[in-house]
């Protein structure tokens, strides 16, 4: 993802029309019924062998186990479109089989570089002063207004939004890029910064295993185990990916790369697509929506999640 920028799109108006009307019928289609309870809690039940959701984690060990298993298990929430948002752009670069494999599996490796740490030292911080934050909290919010546990993800989800919407519009050439700087200096600094912003989903994620796992390991009050179960639940959600970006480099890895090699401009609009997408979405399903559904103004509903 170096080297993105160096051939923007030909058309970047209309790249940031289409991405931005996908991010929008996203978060307006998105079920967060089927992925979190039909996908994520079921994986999780198999997985574990009992109710996860229900059964309270009854010591650290199990909670080391239940950290991994929640966060495989809720790889396809909504927090983690921006992290298969990445996927796209690490595949079809190179030419043999292992070659496309260790390209695409390399990336993840220096997004696991930014991510690990941001998520270790909020699991110590959960760990330390937990009980007292805002996502501890279980009480049910009055009617029309944001509860402190919602603010604190509409604000999280919020800044990560913006600051992937931003990369988008700098990779399809609309404006400056505020990584390019640190990138001519440090190549994998692109996917070092994604990777610290995807550890920041967990300062905002409400996804009822993973607020399981932060009420758990608040009242432990051991920072250590905070950042053990915090990078563990990190660590699950990017597995996933990686098998992903692996059988993408295998299925479609030398087609990918010789239809990006065809046209300049094709490797930064389909990274820009990927960062407006995901940055998109997440500010209009974790802000919008959410102001739409306290009745703030009016916001679209599909059926299925009425």
């Amino acid at each position: 993802m170096s080297e993105v920028l160096a051939s923007p799109p030909r058309r970047p108006g209309l790249l940031v029309a289409v991405s931005a009307a996908a991010a929008l019928v996203l978060a307006y289609a998105w079920s967060a019924k089927l992925v979190d309870t039909e996908i994520g809690l079921n994986t999780a039940n198999t997985l574990l062998g009992h109710d996860a959701h229900a059964t309270p984690i009854p010591g650290m060990a199990a909670g080391v186990v239940f950290a991994l298993v929640s966060g495989l298990a809720g790889s396809f929430t909504a927090c983690n479109i921006a992290v298969f948002g990445a996927v796209g752009p690490l595949v079809g670069e190179a030419g043999s089989r292992r070659e496309r494999l260790l390209s695409a599996l390399r990336p993840l490796g220096w997004m696991a570089a930014g991510m690990l740490p941001v998520s270790a030292l909020y699991g110590a911080l959960v760990g330390v002063v937990g009980t007292r934050m805002p996502q501890f909290s279980t009480a049910a919010p009055q009617a029309g207004t944001i509860s402190p546990r919602t603010a604190q993800s509409m604000i999280a989800f919020g800044l990560i939004g913006l600051a992937m919407t931003v990369l988008g519009l700098a990779a399809a050439g609309l404006v400056p890029d505020p990584l390019g700087p640190l990138t001519r200096r440090f190549p994998n600094a692109r996917m070092v910064v994604l990777g610290a912003l995807v550890g920041g989903f967990l300062i905002g994620r409400p996804y009822p295993l993973f607020r399981d796992l932060f009420r758990h390991a608040a009242e432990t009050h051991n920072p250590a185990y905070g950042a053990l179960a915090f990078v563990l639940q990190s660590l699950g959600n990017m597995l996933v990916m990686a098998v992903l970006a692996s059988a993408l480099s295998y299925g479609l890895g030398e087609r990918l790369r010789r239809w990006i090699a065809a046209r300049p401009g094709r490797s930064a609009a389909l990274t820009a697509a990927a960062f407006l997408v995901a940055g998109i979405f997440t500010v209009v399903y974790w802000d919008v929506r959410v102001l739409g559904r306290l009745g703030w103004f009016w916001f679209p509903t599909a059926p299925w999640n009425t």
